[in-house]
């Protein structure tokens, strides 16, 4: 690790904010500076019944693809919070002491500026001692604080983890925001919390994009069947539908949508052929029962993805809704708009200024 390096904490005070994605968006802002970077993850969390490290691991290999750092440069996560993990802690079976264990881990990154991703609130990971303030702490690291907007709560919170991070905390990013809360943002919240020391350094708009979710990821929430187009399963769907009306009620609720996954039953061909015939990207059968031969037809020569799941309708719908805005970057689509919506909406200049970075001579002139 270079002498001069810079530590920054991504964190956020609940989960599914949007840390990996202003992580993505700053290391890119940061590379068109010439500003070396560098990523680790140091506690990965997952409590989930027959939890999966390797699902964590595939996402840091991602973020190292995508912005092509080398391996001196991104560091995995070396303590994974499970339900085992913190049993074993709670129980006395595990007493280490992690600060120093994350100093080394951290020393091994090589980079001008390192991105550390927190944990998914502020104080997960206490119990390890490696809540968001004791990481920072423990490696000297400021705080860059990403909060997904909410019209009542957001600024309460935010308030409250200003008392919590003290100096630490370098500046927020809201996330998400509404084009319709926009300018109430921009000329109310904004001056509030800059007056509150608390400096706004980006507020990135609502993206369908990037609340979008694959038909792939679809399939492989629902463990389904894909009976035809699998070469497609890379559309990106935006929104969800459930086909239980007759056919035309159901053409005019599902012309008033784009880019829609629709969930029917098996049964309903009428209700599949007018989903084929608007804009759906994905169509989603339920009741065990085979699609007719036409809608097979149809939907290939429209290159529409047909699934088939052994969940009810109800549960069906609950899974894939779930997913939207909470799905991993995985999509080079999502890459791309990550980085012009940074390239818009984040203050790089104002953040290497906090952080006593120097931005390389050969890039300002």
């Amino acid at each position: 690790m270079a002498k001069s390096a810079k530590h920054l904490l991504v964190a956020s005070t609940e989960s599914y904010s949007g840390k990996s994605a202003t992580i993505l968006g700053l290391s890119h802002l940061s590379l068109d500076k010439d500003i070396s970077i560098g990523y680790g993850q140091p506690l990965a969390t997952d409590f989930r019944e027959n939890a999966s490290h390797k699902e964590n691991t595939e996402d840091v290999d991602f973020l190292a693809t995508a912005l092509g750092l080398s391996a001196n440069q991104v560091k995995s996560p070396f303590l994974f919070l499970d339900r085992q993990t913190v049993n074993q802690r709670l129980k006395g079976e595990n007493k280490e002491d992690y600060s120093q264990a994350l100093k080394q881990y951290v020393n091994q990154i090589e980079a001008d500026l390192v991105l550390l991703e927190g944990p998914n609130n502020l104080w997960e990971g206490s119990v390890f001692n490696l809540s968001v303030p004791e990481i920072a702490d423990s490696v000297d690291a400021s705080i860059l604080l990403v909060a997904r907007y909410h019209p009542l709560a957001m600024v309460g919170s935010l308030l409250t983890a200003k008392k919590f991070l003290g100096d630490r905390l370098l500046g927020v990013l809201i996330n998400d925001i509404p084009l319709a809360e926009l300018e109430t943002t921009t000329q109310t919240v904004k001056p509030y919390l800059e007056q509150e020391g608390i400096p706004v350094l980006g507020m990135i708009p609502q993206d369908r994009i990037l609340n979008s979710i694959s038909v792939r990821e679809i399939a492989t929430r629902l463990d389904a069947k894909v009976l035809c187009c699998e070469e497609h399963l890379d559309w990106m769907v935006e929104s969800l539908s459930i086909g239980a009306m007759n056919v035309n009620s159901a053409l005019g609720y599902f012309r008033q949508r784009d880019n829609m996954a629709v969930v029917t039953g098996g049964d309903r061909a009428e209700l599949q052929m007018a989903a084929l015939e608007t804009s759906t990207h994905c169509l989603i059968l339920t009741g065990h029962i085979p699609p007719k031969d036409l809608i097979i037809e149809r939907a290939e020569s429209l290159d529409i993805p047909i699934l088939s799941v052994d969940t009810d309708t109800l549960t069906t719908v609950e899974i894939v809704d779930s997913a939207f805005g909470k799905v991993p970057i995985s999509e080079n689509i999502k890459v791309r708009q990550i980085q012009s919506l940074m390239k818009q909406h984040f203050d790089l200049d104002r953040l290497m200024k906090y952080l006593d970075l120097a931005i390389p001579t050969s890039v300002i002139n």
